[in-house]
C-alpha cells in the first residue's frame, strides 16, 4: 500500500516541536546567563573602628565581585567584613556576577574613615603617584642620563622601564618600631609583560646610596614582594592587582613580613631593572602598614 504525505502537516509539526523546546523568555540579552535580578545594592554597617560589614540585599545570583576602594573587583563573599586602616574616602563598588562571569549589575557607595588605624595605618606617603607633591616623596638612586632604566610619572601611576640589563632604585624613609611586624604592598599592571627583568620591594636600616643597587640589610634574595620573571612572574602581560597575588613568592618569606629590629628610621626601596622590559610595569597604591 502507497503511503501519501503532507508535507504542510510536517512542516508546522516541526515548528510545534521546536516552539516547545524553546524557553518562554530568556534573561539580558538573550544568552541566558545574565542574573535575573540586577540588583546589586548593599548596605554598609560600621562594627568597629575602622571595621566595615557590606551585606548585598539580595543572594539572586551565582557570586559576588567587590573594590573595596582600590579601582579593582575581586571575589568576594555576600557578607564581607573590610578593614580601612586609613583616613580618607573610599569608593566601594560591588558587582552580581551570573553564569559564565556575566555582570549583572553594579552598585556603588562612599565610606569616609576619620582616621587612620595607629598600627597598620600606611607609612607610605606619595604611593599614589597624583602629582607632583607625591612623587617629591621619592628618591632615585640611578640619576642614569642614558635614558635605559626610566620611572615616568602619571596621574595616579608610576611607570618603570628597562633595557640592556640596567637598573633603578626609588625609596624613602618609614619610621617603624622594634618588635612590630610591618606587610608590604602595591598594585602594579603590564600592558605587555616583561623579559629577564625584576621588579621588587625591599625594606632595610641601611639607606640607599647614589648609584648602587640595594637588597635591604640582606641579600638580593631577600625582598619582601616581586615581580620577577625568574621566579615565574611577569612574562605574560597582567591587570592591576596587587603585587602580592600577580607576583612571585619569595620562599624565604612567602607572607612578606618585615620584623623591627628596633625603633627608627627604615628605607622602603623599589628596586627593578632588566634586559628588556617592554611597555614597562606600573605601580599605583604602594603600602607599608603595620600588621594588627
Amino acid at each position: 500500500m502507497k503511503l501519501t504525505l503532507n508535507k504542510s502537516l510536517i512542516f508546522f509539526g516541526i515548528i510545534s516541536a521546536t516552539l516547545a523546546c524553546s524557553p518562554e523568555s530568556v534573561d539580558g540579552d538573550g544568552n541566558g546567563l545574565t542574573p535575573t535580578n540586577s540588583d546589586a545594592s548593599f548596605t554598609v554597617t560600621k562594627t568597629s573602628e575602622n571595621h566595615y560589614r557590606l551585606t548585598s540585599s539580595n543572594n539572586n545570583y551565582i557570586s559576588s565581585k567587590w573594590d573595596i576602594g582600590i579601582g579593582t573587583f575581586s571575589p568576594g563573599p555576600n557578607v564581607y567584613d573590610i578593614f580601612l586602616p586609613d583616613e580618607g574616602t573610599y569608593d566601594i563598588g560591588h558587582q552580581i556576577i551570573g553564569q559564565g562571569g556575566i555582570v549583572g549589575g553594579t552598585a556603588t557607595q562612599k565610606i569616609t574613615v576619620e582616621k587612620s588605624d595607629p598600627k597598620a595605618g600606611n607609612l607610605i606617603k606619595g604611593g599614589k603617584f597624583m602629582d607632583a607633591a607625591d612623587v617629591a616623596q621619592w628618591t632615585l638612586t640611578f640619576p642614569n642620563p642614558s635614558s635605559t632604566a626610566l620611572w615616568t610619572w602619571g596621574a595616579g601611576s608610576a611607570t618603570f622601564t628597562s633595557s640592556g640589563w640596567n637598573r633603578n632604585v626609588m625609596y624613602q624613609a618609614v619610621e617603624v618600631v622594634e618588635g612590630r611586624k610591618y606587610q608590604a604592598d602595591a598594585i602594579v599592571s603590564s600592558k605587555t609583560g616583561v623579559s629577564d627583568s625584576w621588579f621588587e620591594i625591599y625594606v632595610g636600616y641601611k639607606k640607599p646610596t647614589a648609584n648602587e643597587d640595594y637588597t635591604g640589610d640582606g641579600t638580593d634574595s631577600s625582598w619582601l614582594r616581586g615581580i620577577n620573571t625568574w621566579a615565574g612572574s611577569g612574562k605574560d602581560p597582567f591587570a592591576k592587582a596587587k603585587i602580592s597575588v600577580v607576583g612571585s613568592k619569595n620562599s624565604n618569606n612567602p607572607d612578606g613580613y618585615f620584623t623591627a629590629t628596633k625603633t627608627g628610621t627604615a628605607y622602603f626601596a623599589i628596586r627593578s631593572g632588566g634586559n628588556d622590559m617592554k611597555d614597562g610595569i606600573t605601580i599605583t597604591s604602594v603600602e607599608f602598614r603595620g600588621v594588627n
